[in-house]
């Protein structure tokens, strides 16, 4: 897992790990923990720290597919907000 610093609307995401055979990024706000998930509009999923609203991760299915088609990831935390490739290029770097 990669240190980043990744400010995707309110929420900075320090760590990140790509998988990049299955297109698949996994980004935490400090060490993974356990979480419960939440399934987006865009169908991306949101982690929060049990019992809280607080965001602890983001795992976005089709990272790279959708940055190639569309320029940036659009992602509902809970209002609606966008990240260009240039911002997500350290995450997807991380292995």
């Amino acid at each position: 897992m990669e240190r980043v610093s990744i400010k995707i609307g309110p929420v900075t995401f320090d760590r990140a790990d790509y998988d990049a055979e299955n297109d698949v990024l996994y980004l935490h706000v400090g060490e993974p923990r356990k979480a419960e998930g939440e399934e987006t509009p865009e169908g991306h999923v949101l982690r929060y720290a049990s019992g809280t609203h607080e965001i602890v991760g983001l795992t976005v299915l089709g990272a790279q597919r959708i940055l190639d088609r569309d320029g940036e990831l659009r992602i509902t935390i809970p209002e609606s907000v966008k990240a260009s490739a240039d911002e997500l290029a350290p995450a997807l770097a991380a292995i």
